[in-house]
């Protein structure tokens, strides 16, 4: 290949010779080649596709000429002839060449390519130009597929997991002569010329094809025996002798654990390893770093190198088995933590700081947050089978949750089959496929060739399912010397179990338990045994551990523990938390109170919270309390849940309201769970009681409303729909309402939102009240849904709060509600960034008037939108809203202060 540089457009052209050589036993029809940097060429590419999952905005609105993408000049075969080729509908990253003879097996063809590529904005996949002029490529040329039984070929998703067969290269490239060039390849001489140079890179059984192109060179060249680590990962406070041990260290115990790496460099990069991170306290800024000086840096090249051993060496295919990558990643880290850092707690030296070591956190090992991040996700019914193709998993799953969990079930095996069974099979396989073809099944065969036990469990259930494991002990009684142990099996799973005999922590007894898919009875020796545990060590990673104890001869099994703030969860005690907390409103004032709860760093699928509140203005007790549970399923209809909330609250002053609510829902999702859609049906009762006094004319101080709900919601970065259709029944009154909400990004970086909603009563004998009429602009939330901090305000600031609901208008227009029907639509449009115009219009029809046409026009502030928003008002149905003083107080705003559902924002493209 020769390839120059221009670095005033930065563009690439190159001439490359391609000599395929068909390895397989089937003769080919086609060529496949991945062209990966034409994944850039517009905003209708896979690529584009992947980052609107992701909520990625920058490579929609991008201008074109940081995009980048591939200009194809010509295809010709060995004698310069033109050859036919397309690219694949929807996949215009590859490459489709139809051979005018077929080729044989053994047989070689030859392609030469001429083309020029166009160098993307490194913003968007950390790959491509830098701002600073330096550029940093990844899959920077065209290289062929791999046919192995039929060619196995995808579009580029930003997963770094192109899947390649070994290429044999000799590259010279002529770069500006200010640039260094940076690769692992070997650097055969350089040639100046002028302004330019030309560097000769060579590479044998090559996989990794990065290349860096600097004005400073920033990488560090740590050489450990014969072997060249090309670094440029940094950390705070790492001086150049650290480096050099940590990186020593690694590659030996990597030699030691895996094998020599086959070629004399290797890159270690930034980039490599800022696609695939270490998640935790790590991160943290330097000054407030719970860990060794070092420790992050040293996490950092451990990762990465890793990594870039793997994927360097073994040719497996990156999209549908990258959790053999994972496992064996995961795996050995946590063997070199438990090697060089046995003691390391998961809050490094804070577990020592005074209130925080009274935290079951910070009893915890570092490597115990590997099962703990995968069963966050589990408890929350969103983990996916570790065999999942990488583009399928959502974020959460692909970063961290499977990679984690495939580490922990190398540990789990590893305990397991004991005698180092896993360790001496990762590094046969490691041995026998570096730089051969290989697949998973050579993976279980390996594996199940070495264990002296049935694994079938491991590959059937813990590797293609999403089944959980749950055990817990039925029965224990004492017979003779022996203690006679009931386990049930809650899930039906395979896997095995271990059991244990406890004296004061300290075990005892241990024995592994197989094949118990029901009821299983195990005899252990009673000698010293005051308690049997199941899973005690937390080797597997167990849905549910909080049943796993019985004492011997004791009543309670767990005892009960109080813990100031959520914590993570300690299956020996019934643990119930609590912490202060305050809300606000206007009749209550600042109400400071506790809240006392079960929920800890897991969800749980019984929950309870009991928030009781002592309210400084109106001198009383106030609060919200709640029951419920939830039942998990696959696909369709994938959770239920129910319960009970009740809530005490003024509503004016010296007006106090009781809500009770038993609920009933039923949530929806995809099968492919990164599509976003979901629906839920919603069922409840709620029952209100409101006080009276003689200055307040309460029509219906309590009232009963059964309500049905069904929503819908497909969220989406550029294209957003949702809606929801609600029916109430009340002895007053039955009603019904449909609300529609559409939202589009377009290319000019201007958003337009739609929103309609209809409703009209069914039948409503309380004509001469508005108290259950829809509201124009200010709902009165008589179902005491919506967070009002002056609900009942009719000046003022807080009569000013909005809640985009019912008729969502913002300006103050009469009439206010319609006791028979309304319909109105709701529209916004980008002016400058968060800066909207708006527009309402609509009908509102009161019984015995006729039907009034109303609108309102002004300015947004969305400062975040849906919870921080300003509404100037401009123009309406009663003319300009400038007119007759106090344009203060028609000023509208929305305001959220709850941190749960701000929270939302920042995780919405994880799950």
């Amino acid at each position: 290949m020769k390839a120059e540089l221009n670095d005033s457009i930065k563009s690439l052209y190159i001439q490359q010779t391609l000599e395929y050589r068909n390895m397989s036993n089937d003769t080919l029809h086609e060529i496949y080649l991945s062209d990966w940097m034409n994944a850039f060429s517009d905003s209708r590419t896979p690529l584009a596709r992947r980052f609107y999952e992701d909520y990625d905005r920058s490579f929609h609105f991008a201008r074109q000429e940081k995009r980048g993408g591939t200009t194809m000049n010509s295809i010709m075969g060995d004698s310069f002839d033109l050859l036919e080729w397309e690219r694949p509908k929807g996949q215009p990253d590859l490459i489709k060449i139809i051979p005018k003879q077929p080729v044989a097996p053994r047989e070689k063809y030859v392609i030469n390519l001429n083309y020029s590529v166009k160098i993307p904005s490194d913003e968007f996949t950390r790959y491509g130009y830098q701002n600073n002029g330096n550029y940093g490529m990844r899959y920077w040329f065209i290289v062929p597929g791999v046919y192995n039984d039929g060619w196995q070929v995808y579009s580029h998703k930003n997963l770094n997991d192109l899947y390649l067969p070994k290429l044999a290269l000799d590259i010279q490239l002529t770069i500006p002569s200010k640039l260094a060039a940076i690769s692992a390849l070997k650097m055969e001489k350089i040639e100046p010329e002028g302004g330019k140079k030309t560097v000769f890179l060579t590479g044998d059984e090559r996989l990794d094809t990065e290349l860096f192109l600097t004005t400073d060179v920033v990488f560090d060249d740590l050489k450990v025996d014969s072997l060249h680590v090309i670094s440029n990962i940094t950390d705070s406070g790492v001086n150049a002798g650290m480096k050099s041990f940590f990186v020593r260290r690694i590659v030996n115990f990597l030699n030691n654990n895996l094998g020599s790496y086959p070629h004399p460099f290797i890159l270690s990069t930034q980039q490599d390893y800022a696609s695939n991170p270490v998640y935790g306290l790590n991160q943290l800024p330097k000054f407030l770093r719970p860990f060794p000086d070092g420790f992050g840096y040293e996490l950092k090249q451990l990762k990465t190198l890793t990594e870039n051993y793997l994927e360097n060496t073994l040719l497996l295919n990156p999209r549908e088995d990258k959790w053999i990558f994972d496992a064996i990643q995961i795996y050995l880290m946590m063997e070199y933590i438990e090697e060089h850092y046995p003691d390391l707690k998961l809050l490094g030296s804070l577990s020592e700081v005074i209130g925080v070591r009274w935290f079951h956190a910070s009893n915890l090992s570092f490597n115990d947050q590997y099962p703990l991040m995968y069963l966050f996700v589990a408890r929350k019914h969103l983990d996916q089978p570790l065999t999942t193709p990488q583009d399928s998993l959502i974020k959460f799953n692909k970063n961290i949750a499977n990679p984690f969990k495939a580490g922990v079930g190398m540990n789990y095996l590893d305990h397991f089959l004991q005698d180092n069974t896993i360790s001496y099979s990762i590094k046969e396989f490691y041995e026998k496929y570096q730089l051969k073809h290989v697949d998973s099944q050579d993976f279980e065969n390996l594996l199940k060739s070495n264990a002296g036990k049935d694994i079938n469990w491991f590959f059937d259930e813990y590797l293609d399912t999403k089944d959980e494991i749950d055990f817990k002990i039925r029965s224990l009684n004492r017979e003779g010397d022996s203690l006679r142990v009931t386990l049930r099996n809650k899930t039906g799973t395979t896997a095995p179990i271990p059991v244990y005999g406890l004296h004061d922590d300290e075990i005892v007894f241990k024995k592994w338990v197989e094949h118990s898919p029901d009821y299983r009875t195990v005899y252990i020796p009673a000698k010293r045994v005051k308690q049997v545990a199941i899973n005690h060590e937390g080797l597997v990673p167990e849905i549910n551990r909080r049943n796993n104890y019985r004492t011997v001869g004791g009543i309670m099994n767990r005892p009960l523990q109080f813990r100031l703030f959520k914590d993570v969860e300690d299956p020996r005690y019934q643990q119930v938390f609590f912490m202060p907390e305050f809300q606000y409103n206007l009749y209550d004032g600042l109400a400071l109170g506790v809240k006392l709860y079960n929920k800890t760093v897991l969800d749980r699928n019984f929950e309870y919270n009991f928030s009781p509140f002592y309210a400084t203005r109106s001198k009383t007790i106030v609060g919200n309390a709640g029951l419920s549970h939830q039942i998990f399923f696959d696909d369709g209809l994938y959770l239920i849940k129910y319960g009970i909330g009740g809530s005490r609250y003024h509503f004016g002053y010296d007006l106090m309201y009781q809500r009770l609510t038993p609920y009933l829902a039923l949530f929806f999702r995809d099968s492919y769970m990164r599509n976003g859609k979901k629906e839920r049906i919603m069922v409840r009762n709620v029952n209100v009681y409101r006080d009276e006094n003689e200055f307040t004319d309460l029509e219906i101080p309590d009232y009963s409303i059964f309500n049905i709900n069904y929503s819908f919601n497909n969220p989406g970065m550029v294209t957003r729909l949702s809606g929801a259709v609600d029916f109430q029944l009340a002895q007053q009154f039955s009603k019904s309402s449909l609300t529609l909400e559409y939202s589009q990004l377009l290319k000019n970086d201007r958003q337009i939102n739609l929103r309609f909603f209809g409703g009209a009563f069914l039948y409503n004998d309380m004509p001469q009240s508005d108290y259950f009429s829809f509201a124009l602009d200010r709902p009165t939330d008589y179902l005491f849904d919506y967070n009002y901090y002056g609900r009942s305000e009719t000046s003022g600031v807080f009569s000013q709060q909005i809640i985009l609901a019912e008729g969502g208008f913002k300006s103050m227009l009469e009439p206010e509600f319609a006791n028979q029907w309304i319909t109105t639509v709701n529209g916004s449009i980008t002016l400058w960034k968060w800066i909207f115009a708006y527009s309402d219009v609509g009908l509102v029809k009161n019984r015995n008037d006729d039907a009034k046409l109303l609108y309102d026009s002004g300015i947004r502030l969305s400062l975040v939108q849906n919870y921080f928003e300003i509404f100037f008002p401009v123009h309406s149905s009663e003319g300009w809203e400038f007119e007759g003083g106090n344009y203060d107080q028609k000023i509208r705003f929305i305001a959220t202060l709850d941190l749960q559902t701000l929270a939302g924002l920042f995780t919405r493209s994880w799950f």
